[in-house]
């Protein structure tokens, strides 16, 4: 109830957004960290109480100008209490769980009430947090602390914690387009790791993860993250290490220690989209004519990268299919295990290529989703390193 009423209340999410910390309990918002002077001319942080006046979901016009406030009296720079804005001292229960210390009373002028929440909360922030950063002007002292805010327990979310980066850019109802998604990466290499990366940053429900691979130490120079020498010791096979990582922040990963063959394919029929990030072209045979066979679009990425007179160069490859069109892949997809100056199928990686190869594939992805504009509808793209070169072919009309 909390963060929906945040998140419906524009007053509320702008501050929010702009770093205060706030908590709802009891009828009663509480804007905590709010820096102020006590009598002994120290900076404190204490608590500032607001009674919400709300209309369904959301805020309404705040029913007063009283604001309350948990903590000592605050003073000015010279320890002399805030006369102006006292109103009453005395223990005073507003909830079970609300116990305040102090009232205030700051009416504006020349109307008398404030707007919404925002005006009412920032101009009191502003009466008692002046006098400590008077005290240390060479110290940014703010309310602001932009503090992590973990999501509700009975939210409809995949994160433990809330995106603020959608709230903060506005972006909300585009990030949407993400959502209710169960999606699959095969392979957790480099490429496949960037893809979890990507992903976990969105709000689909449910990441299923496909490798039967250990997490060796060569590993730990193309993935996201640094895993520690204990980590490394420890052998995890590479679904269960990227789960740990990154449940810490998205609860919906799912990990299977194994590869994709004949005897599981049949797991990926209930996936909304597939992200195939495997080496050998000889394992993706039997699961993207599953996959064609399902209904199911996906993306198949690749690389092929060669020394030349020391140094490196090489393409990068995003292929994509969808029931719309498919067939492209047999003549763009490499299935072979081929060796030599074969550009997919060398098998040198660095991390940068591999965070683009999967940033390309997740663009696409979000082209798919409505999430960005496509003009192009390409469904083939490469990237050539030595000319920085990128091209899209195989466009649907």
């Amino acid at each position: 109830m909390s963060h929906q009423l945040i998140n419906l209340s524009d007053d509320l999410k702008r501050l929010r957004n702009e770093g205060y910390h706030l908590e709802i309990r009891g009828g009663h918002l509480l804007v905590k960290d709010v820096p102020y002077v006590n009598s002994k001319k120290e900076v404190q942080r204490g608590t500032l109480v607001c009674k919400l006046t709300l209309a369904g979901d959301v805020t309404a016009r705040p029913g007063d100008h009283i604001a309350h406030f948990i903590g000592e009296h605050p003073c000015d720079q010279n320890g002399m209490e805030l006369e102006k804005i006292k109103n009453a001292s005395n223990k005073n229960a507003l909830h079970k769980d609300v116990v305040i210390d102090h009232t205030f009373s700051a009416k504006p002028q020349p109307s008398g009430v404030y707007d919404n929440y925002y005006d009412k909360v920032t101009t009191y922030v502003g009466i008692l947090s002046r006098y400590a950063q008077a005290l240390s002007p060479d110290t940014e002292i703010t309310a602001k602390t932009f503090p992590a805010i973990e999501a509700d327990e009975d939210e409809d979310s995949p994160f433990n914690y809330i995106d603020t980066a959608s709230s903060r850019a506005e972006i909300e109802v585009v990030t949407d387009k993400l959502r209710s998604k169960k999606i699959a990466i095969l392979g957790t290499g480099g490429t496949g790791a960037y893809t979890l990366d990507f992903t976990a940053k969105t709000p689909v429900d449910e990441i299923h993860l496909y490798d039967g691979d250990d997490f060796l130490q060569h590993n730990a120079f193309r993935v996201p993250g640094a895993p520690s020498i204990e980590e490394l010791s420890a052998k995890p096979k590479k679904t269960a290490y990227l789960k740990g990582l990154y449940s810490k922040m998205h609860r919906g990963i799912v990990a299977h220690e194994e590869y994709v063959d004949a005897s599981n394919v049949e797991q990926l029929r209930v996936m909304d989209f597939v992200f195939v990030c495997l080496d050998r072209g000889t394992a993706k045979k039997l699961i993207i004519e599953k996959l064609e066979e399902y209904g199911i679009p996906f993306v198949d990425v690749g690389m092929g990268i060669y020394e030349a007179d020391g140094s490196l160069g090489g393409i990068l490859r995003v292929t994509t299919s969808t029931p719309d069109q498919r067939d492209h892949v047999r003549g763009r997809i490499p299935f072979s295990d081929g060796v030599g100056r074969n550009e997919y199928a060398t098998n040198i990686q660095i991390a940068e290529l591999n965070a683009l190869n999967a940033a390309l594939a997740i663009i696409k992805w979000k082209k798919l989703c409505g999430f960005y504009l496509d003009f192009d509808h390409e469904y083939h793209s490469t990237f050539t390193i030595t000319g920085n070169l990128l091209l899209n072919e195989d466009k649907n009309p």
